[in-house]
């Protein structure tokens, strides 16, 4: 039935935007140390840009402290240079082999910031949800149109998606606020 496929394709699509938003909410730095933090971050490499991780290891070293090693001898300087250049607002520090990269405990202004980024995130995905919906609700009156369902079972199921959205929409303001208490705990 295709009502049934609209449905679980929503959802399907739904969950994968909350997994996407939970994996943009753990790269937001919150004063503890997180391999995550780095992905973003580009350095060059013969010629190309590439994340971090594909020309060095990233490990914790401890709560606060991420430890980059890179595969290559030259390439520390540059992997220092780009994580110093990102915007993350980190000061690494080669110790031999071993680049240590100190999480510097946040100040309230910086915490203030992250908060307005997590609901710019957060408000993202809400508005990805919401345009999900939407698509299924037109997919729905498609199935309409071409008389293979009823109008009452078209109704019910733009109500079942309804439903699911809101449900999702809540999941995403539960994520919303433990991620700003995270960011507000000193």
């Amino acid at each position: 039935m295709p009502i049934a496929e609209t449905k679980k394709t929503a959802e399907h699509k739904m969950q994968r935007s909350i997994e996407a938003l939970k994996a943009d909410l753990v790269k937001i730095r919150t004063g503890r140390a997180h391999i995550g933090l780095l992905d973003h971050v580009q350095v060059e490499y013969y010629g190309s840009m590439v994340p971090i991780n594909t020309v060095s290891g990233v490990t914790l070293l401890d709560s606060r402290t991420i430890g980059v090693q890179a595969w290559e001898k030259g390439m520390s300087a540059k992997i220092e240079k780009a994580i110093r250049d990102s915007d993350l607002g980190l000061n690494p520090a080669a110790q031999g082999e071993i680049i240590r990269v100190p999480m510097p405990p946040l100040t309230e202004e910086r915490r203030r910031d992250l908060t307005k980024v997590v609901k710019h995130e957060c408000e993202n995905a809400r508005v990805a949800l919401r345009n999900l919906r939407r698509d299924a609700n037109s997919t729905l009156k498609d199935i309409l149109k071409k008389k293979e369902c009823s109008e009452d079972e078209e109704r019910r199921a733009q109500d079942d998606i309804q439903k699911l959205t809101d449900r999702y929409v809540a999941e995403v303001d539960k994520l919303a606020a433990q991620k700003e208490s995270e960011i507000m705990a000193v």
